[in-house]
């Protein structure tokens, strides 16, 4: 069956997640997602990828583990998952151990959806080099599997370094919680087969080459690489509200997809979260 969640950029002014958090449970939805933007320089050299100027919302964004872990204290169910984390820009040990809480705390829900960012200002800003971040967030993912499944983790890599070292709590989900990540195909795709455990692509991105052409692709990059394609579930971002769209999406074995909530007040939601209910309703979910 098609799961289905959503994606919300939370900001001071839009719904709180803890309320949003429950309406998704409430109405059998799967997951809710965070997206994830320390700051926006005023500066730009990186032109913003959905076209125009960058929409508020990515300068009001709310931490996205604080955000959803305020869902996660109301729900039971419900699934969390960074939509996605920005690794380029986050120090890996402190990471893992935000994310191997969060997964205590949510009793195994934390679906870590990561990426490797487009602002090259914003990911400068923390040091990172523009034309090294793919290597770098490999290595600093390399270096969190090993803390979150090692009882004395090292990892000496080309940009993360560290001799043998304890962190506790360990996740509560084995060997760790799924690392899905987000990109275009082909270059993120390539990064999900290599360390990934779940690939997240944009629905708008797939339509330019069929959305069928590209997942077959994909499935096929994968066995080339000697991966099992089923250890690598698809969850599509920001799908249109188009059942036969959902219904494809189901029939090619699509593991998940998420709508999008615009950053807004639970009168502007609330319509919204509706009309997906009944559209999962019609898929018979």
């Amino acid at each position: 069956m098609l799961k289905i969640g959503a994606v919300m950029f939370f900001t001071a002014d839009s719904m709180h997640p803890a309320e949003l958090g429950q309406v998704l449970e409430e109405r059998g939805f799967e997951s809710l997602w965070v997206p994830e933007h320390t700051h926006i320089p005023s500066s730009r050299r990186t032109p913003y990828p959905g076209g125009g100027p960058l929409i508020r919302p990515y300068y009001d964004i709310m931490d996205p583990f604080l955000a959803l872990n305020a869902a996660a204290t109301v729900t039971t169910r419900l699934r969390i998952g960074t939509g996605i984390a920005l690794v380029t820009q986050r120090d890996p040990i402190v990471t893992a151990k935000m994310v191997s809480t969060i997964d205590q705390l949510s009793k195994g829900r934390f679906l870590f959806g990561v990426g490797n960012g487009w602002n090259q200002d914003e990911i400068e800003n923390h040091g990172t080099a523009f034309a090294t971040r793919h290597k770098l967030a490999r290595e600093r993912i390399e270096a969190m599997q090993a803390i979150w499944t090692q009882e004395e983790p090292e990892y000496h890599g080309e940009f993360v370094n560290f001799d043998k070292m304890k962190q506790w709590p360990k996740p509560v989900q084995t060997p760790h919680p799924p690392i899905i990540v987000g990109g275009a195909f082909p270059y993120a795709a390539r990064r999900a087969i290599r360390y990934g455990n779940g690939w997240i692509p944009r629905a708008d991105r797939l339509e330019k080459d069929g959305v069928g052409v590209l997942i077959d692709k994909f499935r096929s990059m994968a066995k080339e690489a000697g991966r099992d394609p089923a250890s690598l579930p698809i969850t599509i971002f920001r799908v249109p509200e188009e059942i036969d769209r959902l219904k494809y999406c189901e029939e090619i074995g699509v593991d998940r997809v998420t709508f999008s909530l615009p950053a807004e007040g639970r009168d502007k939601l609330l319509p919204i979260i509706d009309r997906w209910a009944e559209i999962k309703h019609r898929l018979g979910g």
